[in-house]
C-alpha cells in the first residue's frame, strides 16, 4: 500500500508540475488580462444584447492565440530568461518542459485559436493571426536591440480589443478604433512603470526598455508618462466629441486619466521606487475601470 501511495502522490504531483508549467508558459495572468479586454470590447459593440456562445468562442479562441504567442516569446528568449531571477523559473528555461513541446503546443494552441477566430468572420481569424505574428516575431527579437519595441509591442497589446468588435461587427469600426486607442495609449506608461522597476533584471539580459537616451532611470520616463495620460484625456474628449461616448462615461475616464497623470507626474518629479511602483499599481485599475466604464456608457 505504501508503494502504491507513493506511486499516486508522485503522479499527482507530476500532474500539478505539468499544470502548473503550462500555465507559467502562456503567462495564465497576462492572457487573462488579454481575454478581459477583447471580451469587453465585444460586449461593448453588442450594447450588451450578448450571444453568450459566441462570447465563450472568442475568449477560448483569444486564450489560445495568446498563449501561442507568450509560448513562442518564452522560447525565443530562453537563453535570456535564464538570466533574470524573475523569469529564471519558467518551465523552458529549467528544462521542465523541452523546446519541442513548447513549440508543438504553440503551434496547436495556434491552429485551433485561429481556427476559432476565423468562425466569426476571416477578418478576425487575420487579425489573431497578425497579433501572434507581431509579438512573437516582431516585437519580441526588438526588446534587445531598441527601446522602440515598446510602441511595437504596444499593437498587438492593443489589437484584442478590435477582435473583440470586428467578431461581432466584421468590421474595424470607429468604435473598434476607439477602443484601440484606449488600450495602445494605455501600454505606454503601464509598461514603462514595470520596466523601471524590473530595469535591474532587465538589464542583465540585454533589455533596455526605457525611453531615455541611454536607457537608464531618469525624469525622461516620467515625463513621457505623463504626456501619454493627456493624450488618453484627448482620446475621451475625442470620443465624447464624434458622439461615441456619453458626457458622464467621458468625464469619468477624464478623471481616471488625470488622477494616472498626476502618479507619472511624481515619478518624472522624484524618480523614486516608489513613484513608479504606484504609477504600475493605477494602471492595474484603470484599464479594467475604463472598459466597465465604457460598457455601462452603451447599457445607460
Amino acid at each position: 500500500m505504501q508503494r502504491n501511495d507513493a506511486k499516486q502522490i508522485s503522479v499527482w504531483g507530476g500532474l500539478r508540475q505539468a499544470v502548473t508549467d503550462f500555465g507559467l508558459l502562456v503567462k495564465f495572468k497576462l492572457t487573462l488580462l488579454v481575454l478581459f479586454s477583447a471580451v469587453m470590447s465585444y460586449a461593448i459593440v453588442t450594447n450588451g444584447d450578448v450571444n453568450w456562445g459566441a462570447m465563450l468562442l472568442l475568449a477560448v479562441g483569444g486564450f489560445f492565440v495568446t498563449g501561442s504567442a507568450n509560448a513562442l516569446n518564452q522560447v525565443l528568449e530562453r537563453d535570456f530568461d535564464r538570466l533574470m531571477p524573475r523569469t529564471a523559473n519558467r518551465p523552458v528555461v529549467t528544462g521542465r518542459m523541452s523546446v519541442s513541446t513548447a513549440v508543438l503546443l504553440a503551434g496547436l494552441m495556434a491552429l485551433f485559436g485561429i481556427t476559432m477566430l476565423s468562425v466569426f468572420n476571416p477578418l478576425t481569424g487575420f487579425l489573431g493571426t497578425l497579433s501572434l505574428i507581431s509579438y512573437a516575431f516582431v516585437y519580441t527579437p526588438m526588446k534587445r536591440s531598441t527601446a522602440l519595441s515598446v510602441a511595437v509591442g504596444a499593437i498587438p497589446g492593443a489589437l484584442p480589443l478590435i477582435i473583440g468588435c470586428v467578431a461581432y461587427e466584421g468590421y474595424i469600426s470607429p468604435t473598434a478604433w476607439m477602443l484601440f486607442a484606449l488600450q495602445f495609449l494605455w501600454q505606454f506608461p503601464h509598461f514603462w512603470a514595470v520596466a523601471w522597476l524590473a530595469d535591474e533584471d532587465y538589464k542583465k539580459a540585454g533589455f533596455y526598455l526605457l525611453p531615455s537616451k541611454n536607457g537608464e532611470k531618469d525624469e525622461t520616463t516620467g515625463l513621457l508618462s505623463f504626456v501619454f495620460c493627456l493624450l488618453m484625456v484627448g482620446s475621451a474628449v475625442l470620443s465624447y466629441g464624434l458622439g461615441y461616448v456619453g458626457l458622464v462615461a467621458t468625464a469619468m475616464l477624464v478623471l481616471l486619466n488625470i488622477y494616472w497623470a498626476v502618479q507619472c507626474w511624481v515619478l518624472y518629479k522624484t524618480c523614486e521606487r516608489s513613484a513608479a511602483r504606484k504609477q504600475m499599481f493605477v494602471s492595474f485599475m484603470h484599464l479594467p475601470i475604463s472598459l466597465i466604464v465604457l460598457l455601462l456608457d452603451k447599457l445607460f
